[in-house]
């Protein structure tokens, strides 16, 4: 069953990922290395191959979008500040090389990045303007007698802030302004503008400042960057989406500048699913380390034996970790889902679809490590706020997952209104004829609450709570709680003018956001229940029948209040959720082991006293 179980996490990219793994345990396993410690780790990475998975083939690469974020995935094994870096580098500034760039900028600078030789950062965050990305201030002005760019900061509102790599190491950035030519602003583009010189100075007009402790992740050189009137080439215009010709003149493939605004930013979805598989891994690696405390440590003895319990068998202990251990294998799969429709993704269409479920599945991710590194850290008392004990470090550097590469609300956001586009896209603008239909389907909606609701009792006859556990009602909650949700804040929507518009949506943001958690909470379970269906070993897929009932009850569980207040369920069978979840607890609790030894974490990253 270990095997089969480890199998099946492991999934389309194996190898890769076991490989990946087994460069990252070579690796020096020093708690909180410093900045020059965690860049001679890159470039054992570098050296190991890990740089190319991504890149293309005539680049040296491997041109395995898939697998360059598993293997960044299996970093997060290990210490956090490497993965950041390496993401920075590889993920950041060579993927917007890549993506932004034409072929004179691949030529000139991949295989460079890929080496190390070209250490680089992604300056697009400002000061003020974090998560409003189309309003930063920077200007990148095209002067036709010069053939240059001028790249400016007008205000320390417009400095670059938190840019990794800029404090210590890179030597150029990829920097996000206003093009402006011939007198107009184009929008925001992407410019390559170099920082320091061969020997690690800035350059003239660019002044650097690095952003002083965090709280965690202080092996990444987090730093600000200010420009002053930074002359750069016309050709440092990475202009696959927008082009300047030598006399000012600006074209693009993209009509519109809102429109070439997403498509060039849609092409850097990958940072955003990296983190959220970084997000995962960290949390596997603390769940790994409280389960496994949980195991040997005793605590009070049980009347009558004279015996020490060990602490997972009490139930309060179980339900602190083994809900969000099933959640951990929900979001794996989901993950692996979204991974595959990154690397396969062919049109148009399916990028929009792949950018609404990462941003999604990135904020949903990074909160539940939030979450349930605190539950493990608590898991294990004392000894888990030591920092030899590694839960504390991670805790620290993971808290800013939850806000860089989209503030998760922010993110949230555009789930909801990618839904509610496509909701209206379905229903129509509710004209006579649409409001119509949309009240119909509301009657038709409550008779089946209502009917759904009867039968669930029914079936529940006695106490039982089998029924819970059947898999088409569990979707079927999850399907219907999504549709309601959506349809009320559809309804809510309507009453916004061009002079009220703001004020409506403000003032259904709950909403919105409800609207979305619920879409990413269905994703999520139908990605787990397909992984189960294509386990091919009988006894593990008895075992993920378990942890998935376990992570579908535990989300009704957490929601109580919407699926009691929507006839979902009655009090009585509220209740009955709360019992499966115990239930299913104790059944699985003789499995934890064999649970989290199935992710494969690195024993040389659990080498925390506690453990033994």
């Amino acid at each position: 069953m270990a095997d089969a179980l480890r199998d099946l996490l492991d999934g389309r990219w194996a190898e890769l990922r076991r490989s990946s793994i087994d460069l990252l345990a070579k690796l020096p396993a020093e708690r909180a290395p410093d900045r020059a410690e965690v860049f001679e780790q890159l470039g054992v990475l570098a050296a190991g191959g890990y740089s190319r998975i991504g890149f293309p083939v005539e680049y040296g690469g491997r041109a395995d979008i898939g697998g360059s974020v598993v293997a960044f995935e299996a970093l997060g094994f290990g210490d956090l500040s490497l993965m950041v870096k390496a993401g920075v580098q590889w993920g950041l500034f060579g993927g917007a090389v890549q993506a932004l760039g034409t072929r004179e900028h691949h030529d000139r600078y991949l295989r460079a990045i890929m080496s190390l030789e070209l250490p680089g950062c992604f300056a697009m965050t400002e000061t003020g303007h974090g998560s409003d990305v189309q309003r930063l201030r920077t200007t990148a002005t095209y002067d036709p007698e010069t053939r240059e760019f001028v790249v400016h900061t007008p205000d320390d509102e417009a400095r670059k802030d938190y840019i990794g790599n800029a404090a210590r190491d890179g030597r150029m950035a990829v920097v996000f302004a206003q093009l402006v030519t011939g007198g107009r602003s184009y929008g925001v583009h992407a410019l390559l503008v170099p920082i320091r010189d061969e020997s690690g100075a800035p350059l003239p007009g660019v002044r650097i400042e690095n952003c002083g402790p965090k709280a965690g992740l202080n092996g990444v050189d987090n730093g600000r960057l200010w420009f002053d009137h930074v002359r750069v080439p016309r050709s440092a215009l990475l202009d696959r989406y927008g082009a300047v010709s030598e006399d000012g003149r600006y074209s693009s493939p993209v009509e519109g500048d809102g429109r070439r605004f997403f498509t060039m930013l849609g092409t850097l979805v990958r940072g955003r699913i990296s983190v959220a598989g970084g997000a995962g891994s960290a949390t596997k690696r603390a769940l790994t380390i409280a389960i496994r405390y949980g195991l040997a440590r005793r605590q009070f003895t049980r009347p009558g034996s004279g015996e020490e319990v060990v602490v997972l068998d009490y139930l309060a202990h179980q339900r602190r970790l083994l809900p969000a251990l099933a959640t951990s294998y929900a979001l794996h799969f989901a993950q692996e889902e979204l991974v595959s429709a990154l690397h396969d993704v062919s049109d148009d269409r399916a990028q929009r679809e792949l950018e609404s479920r990462a941003a999604g599945l990135k904020a949903v991710s990074t909160w539940h490590a939030t979450a349930t590194i605190q539950a493990c850290r608590e898991a294990c008392g004392g000894a888990g706020y030591l920092s030899e004990n590694l839960l504390a470090d991670l805790k620290a550097d993971t808290d800013v997952f939850t806000t860089f590469e989209g503030d998760n609300t922010v993110l949230l956001q555009l789930v909801a209104k990618g839904l509610l586009t496509s909701y209206r896209d379905h229903v129509g603008d509710l004209d006579p004829w649409g409001m119509a239909r949309f009240v119909a389907d509301q009657f038709v909606g409550v008779v089946i609450e209502r009917t759904a609701a009867r039968a669930i009792v029914d079936r529940l006859v006695g106490g039982s709570s089998d029924a819970l556990r059947d898999r088409g009602w569990q979707l079927r909650q999850f399907e219907d709680r999504e549709r309601h949700v959506l349809e009320g804040l559809a309804r809510r929507l309507r009453a916004a003018t061009e002079a009220n518009a703001f004020d409506v949506f403000n003032a259904a943001q709950d909403h919105l956001l409800h609207a979305a958690r619920t879409h990413v909470d269905r994703v999520v379970l139908e990605a787990f229940v397909a992984a189960v269906d294509r386990c091919g070993d009988e006894a593990t897929t008895a075992l993920l029948d378990k942890v998935c009932d376990l992570y579908a009850l535990s989300v009704i569980e957490a929601d109580r209040a919407w699926f009691l207040e929507h006839g979902r369920l009655t009090p009585a069978r509220s209740k009955a959720v709360t019992q499966a979840v115990n239930e299913l607890c104790a059944e699985l609790r003789p499995h934890a082991r064999r649970l989290v030894d199935a992710f494969g974490v690195p024993e040389s990253r659990l080498a925390a006293p506690i453990l033994g």
